[in-house]
């Protein structure tokens, strides 16, 4: 009887798994821990040096690494550690990094990742125009790059993002003041794919490159133009126009338009969105006549009974 009582023990115990011996790639990393917030698996590293293993196994082949999963400031060592053998990432958002990060953290990690479709450098003011032509020759297959307030990014460099990002839809600009019209136009005419563009807060870029943009990407439809300045916004098919000398251009090559703003723009004029109100772009100004009636509502209190019967 003991014999027997003896087996079954041991029988259960071999019956009894632990979690880690499940399998690691087939099960643990795609279907749990890519669940995770990497702040929780760096966590976790520290429970043993097997769990240690696991975590550093599922950072190898991370595709997406997102720094504000981390914490606020996460430190330029930790970092360096996180990346160092992983060669798979698709997607790349580094702003919570802005504070310390130079080409000498980033350009290896560009170098070794040429699978890179989402990049977000929003206010990485330290980085210099090394970063940018190492990503146009490192990430052919970009979709979506975020450079706001990057004020490094020179014409240069961004030619060079032109000439070999072809597949780029997304490219927001805003505050990279060394740009002008003649980077602007070369990009428009070079990245026939882009959807979403921003180039606000920039004082550079003028007409003749909102121009060029109406006319090479004619389904563009984010726009947003503050007296020279241009701002795509991030609002799917609404295009905001603030000074249009530009507006009838617009209606002609953007034949997908669906919105437009206009308000408090003076020098837009009716005759300019007459031709989008017939054609049924969605405008945030009433015509003239409605305008008036506002006007007079506003003044006398209500809206008086006009008979425009001849």
């Amino acid at each position: 009887m003991e014999a027997s009582g003896g087996a079954a023990g041991s029988g259960r115990a071999e019956r009894e798994k632990q979690f880690l011996d499940l399998p690691w790639e087939d099960i643990l990393i795609p279907h749990i821990l890519s669940y995770l917030p990497l702040r929780q698996l760096l966590s976790l590293q520290r429970v043993s040096k097997a769990f240690q293993s696991l975590v550093q196994l599922y950072l190898t082949n991370m595709r997406c690494f997102d720094s504000s999963q981390v914490g606020p400031h996460i430190p330029k060592a930790a970092f360096c550690v996180l990346l160092k053998d992983n060669e798979v990432l698709q997607q790349l958002a580094l702003q919570n990094c802005s504070g310390w990060l130079t080409d000498k953290e980033l350009l290896p990690v560009i170098g070794q990742n040429h699978h890179l479709q989402r990049i977000d450098l929003n206010g990485c003011t330290q980085l210099g125009r090394h970063a940018l032509v190492a990503i146009s020759l490192s990430c052919p297959n970009l979709h979506q790059l975020s450079l706001a307030h990057c004020e490094w990014v020179d014409s240069l460099s961004l030619r060079s993002l032109a000439d070999h990002c072809k597949e780029l839809e997304s490219l927001d600009l805003t505050a990279c003041r060394q740009l002008k019209d003649e980077a602007i136009c070369y990009l428009a005419q070079r990245c026939h794919g882009l959807k979403s563009l921003s180039l606000a807060v920039n004082a550079n870029v003028g007409d003749a490159a909102v121009e060029e943009v109406a006319k090479a990407l004619s389904e563009l439809q984010n726009k947003n133009e503050q007296n020279t300045q241009v701002q795509i916004a991030h609002k799917q098919g609404q295009l905001w126009v603030l000074a249009v000398q530009e507006c009838r251009t617009l209606a002609e090559y953007c034949p997908k338009l669906r919105a437009l703003k206009v308000k408090h723009c003076h020098d837009v004029v009716e005759s300019s969105l007459s031709i989008l109100r017939n054609r049924g772009v969605e405008l945030d100004v009433e015509p003239p006549l409605q305008r008036a009636l506002v006007l007079l509502q506003d003044v006398v209190g209500f809206a008086p009974f006009i008979n425009l019967q001849i």
